[in-house]
């Protein structure tokens, strides 16, 4: 056999007949094909067999969020299989060990830390599981090229180094001995049902190009395009001709169709993940610019529910826990009222592809400032939201094809918080933030406090913008036109560029005229160089004036052009949305709203606060904690963050769409 390749028997003399010739290459290829499917057979043994295990144990894994998460780990040769159980039916995620380099790590904590990494920071994970699963069981959003494991003990740690590091120099060597140790006769039934998801796996990360790939492994991973040496690339120059043609053609004439089938793999169809179904919005109400949309004349009939407010409540008092009357409420929930911000989000895909620093943060503050021109006729607010209610919707960008996601929940009642998450990787950005809502009563006015901020990040550029909000001030609560303003001095800073901008709203002056209302200046520094000015109404025209060349001109003015421009937004269909989403939850108490039926809307609330209070007392009983179904609180810190984000940048070259199912936002990838 060795004879045969090494291309020819040294015995046979040059006269001998092509015709011979050509039989001994048949049976060179012959036994080329047998070694590549027994080196195929061999390495999915090893992934399919669940005897063939180096180690197996919980081990804690890090997260990008820095929190940690208890796993199933499996080491096998060349690859570790995470699970959420010892039973091997919650796929999370493969390591590619061949990828990997292994370093201990230090930590303050107990147990033993190492750190598996990709020297290049490229992934080193699958994008299939060993049953051609094409997206894993959720849990924390992990690294794409490293992953921190933490074991309980030193010992268990130590061993666990040892084994990984057999597992990454010898991984076909464990494979042949697993293999001969008892477990061959397994071979042909395991690789005929899961040869095709395992290549695909494989092939879709690229290791069939690798020149560092054990041999075993370089035996099978060979592309249906490339070719193990010279003779077989020659040989299949001539694949369309036949054997038939006579023995006067060449020796490397014979067809290779025989084996380029064995090689002509074909990756599984992904699994068909149905997403949520969004429909866009019928109706939107933008409300007008001035003073005109903010003020509101109370009825003498909600004028004396006022009076009655009042005698519960004294100046500086916080009003969370106030009943508030249904005649205030803008019938729509805090939830979805936040995601206001996001119908001019193309603003952030052209900050996402801005060059030059300065530029970049005036288009931030340009996307911050659209935020604000929608509001309700009048002076409404909008609905406390209910703890562990949820709020899905959309935005398409047409110009770049992509998806704007905005995801939110109210995580806690007392203090009400309210987390978001916002994500376009594809245009490379994401947001996230927490707000708590406070509300302070001064006699003839009162306060809401949106205490927190929110975080922007771009993708690419690993830049992070940290913002916070303004408060909303209504005035004529006792006497005079109930009026509705925005007040308080936001930043928006990155620290990254050194670049910051602040923004100040501006309260109407006792003696002011309609100019003054609405009002906001601002700021965009360097440092501590001032390098612009804003001017403007936050519901109308900016301007924007260049300190060094004295320029002015129109930053931002949303007139009925840039209006009519606005992401058409899209939410979930109301028979897919769960029982505790926003527009479900509080479908009665809206519809009685619109009807103006403010007894009806009174009572349809009274059941809603009434359901949570008495949960609340049940869980206090049982001593049970509140778990959140989209966000986890960091101990440290105290901020919320989204479970399942994903802040990579996006791959062009593997990533197609983005899509959200059950409140989860994932990416569909080609492999």
């Amino acid at each position: 056999e060795s004879k045969l390749f090494n291309g020819s028997e040294k015995d046979i003399s040059q006269s001998s007949s092509k015709l011979t010739k050509k039989e001994s290459l048949k049976v060179q290829k012959k036994n080329y094909r047998e070694e590549k499917k027994r080196a195929t057979k061999e390495l999915l043994s090893t992934i399919t067999d669940p005897s063939v295990i180096v180690m197996a144990d919980w081990l804690k894994i890090r997260g990008t969020l820095k929190s940690w998460t208890k796993l199933w780990c499996v080491l096998k040769p060349g690859v570790l299989l995470l699970y959420k159980t010892p039973k091997n039916d919650q796929w999370v995620g493969t390591v590619l060990l061949n990828v990997c380099e292994l370093i201990e790590r230090p930590s303050k904590k107990d147990g033993f830390c190492f750190k598996l990494f990709h020297p290049l920071e490229q992934t080193i994970w699958a994008t299939k599981g060993p049953k051609g699963e094409a997206v894993g069981a959720i849990t924390l959003p992990l690294p794409s090229s490293y992953l921190i494991i933490r074991a309980a003990s030193e010992s268990d740690g130590r061993c666990w180094m040892d084994a990984l590091e057999l597992a990454l120099k010898c991984s076909s060597l464990l494979k042949r001995t697993m293999i001969r140790e008892g477990k061959e006769h397994d071979l042909n039934s395991s690789a005929d049902s899961t040869h095709v998801s395992f290549y695909g796996l494989l092939r879709a990360n690229n290791l069939h190009s690798g020149e560092n790939l054990p041999e075993i492994e370089r035996h099978h991973f060979k592309d249906q395009d490339t070719y193990s040496d010279k003779s077989d690339k020659e040989n299949d120059h001539d694949h369309e001709e036949s054997d038939n043609d006579g023995l006067g053609k060449s020796e490397e004439s014979d067809s290779d169709t025989s084996e380029r089938q064995d090689d002509s793999y074909v990756d599984p169809e992904p699994i068909d993940i149905k997403e949520t179904t969004y429909l866009e919005q019928s109706h939107e109400e933008l409300g007008e610019a001035g003073e005109a949309a903010q003020t509101e004349e109370v009825s003498e009939e909600n004028k004396s529910l006022i009076w009655t407010l009042l005698k519960q409540v004294r100046p500086g008092m916080d009003l969370s826990k106030v009943v508030l009357p249904t005649f205030i409420l803008e019938p729509r929930s805090f939830l979805d009222k936040l995601s206001d911000y996001y119908y001019h989000a193309d603003f952030l895909s052209e900050a996402a592809l801005e060059e030059n620093a300065y530029n970049r943060m005036k288009k931030v503050v340009k996307w911050y400032l659209s935020g604000f021109y929608k509001k309700p006729k009048g002076l409404k607010k909008p609905y406390n939201p209910i703890l562990g209610e949820t709020f899905r919707c959309m935005w398409i960008h047409p110009r770049t094809n992509s998806k704007t996601f905005y995801i939110a929940e109210q995580v806690s009642h007392h203090p009400p918080i309210s987390a978001f998450y916002v994500s376009n990787r594809k245009d490379g950005f994401c947001l996230s933030g927490s707000i708590l809502a406070k509300s302070k009563f001064y006699g003839n006015s009162l306060s809401a406090i949106l205490d927190g901020e929110g975080r922007l990040t771009f993708l690419n550029r690993g830049e992070d913008y940290v913002m916070t909000m303004p408060y909303a001030h209504c005035k004529g609560i006792l006497y005079g036109t109930m009026t509705l303003e925005l007040g308080g001095t936001v930043n928006i800073t990155c620290e990254k560029t050194g670049y910051s901008a602040t923004i100040e709203f501006k309260l109407k002056p006792f003696l002011g005229n309609n100019d003054s209302v609405n009002q906001i200046s601002g700021k965009i520094k360097l440092g501590k160089e001032v390098l612009a000015i804003l001017e403007g109404h936050w519901d109308s025209e900016v301007t924007i004036s260049d300190k060094k060349t004295g320029v002015s001109e129109t930053f931002w003015n949303p007139t009925s052009d840039m209006k009519q421009r606005r992401l058409p937004r899209y939410t979930v269909k109301f028979e897919e949305q769960d029982d505790f989403e926003s527009e479900k939850l509080w479908q009665q108490v809206t519809k009685a709203i619109n009807n103006k039926d403010q007894t009806e809307a009174t009572h349809e609330k009274y059941i809603l606060e009434e359901a949570q209070r008495k949960s609340a007392k049940e869980r206090k009983l049982k001593g049970e904690e509140w778990t959140c179904k989209l966000f986890d609180q960091d101990s440290v810190t105290g901020e919320w963050h989204y479970k399942y984000a994903d802040t990579r940048p996006w791959d062009p070259l593997n990533d197609m769409i983005q899509f959200e199912k059950d409140g989860t936002i994932q990416t569909k990838v080609r492999h």
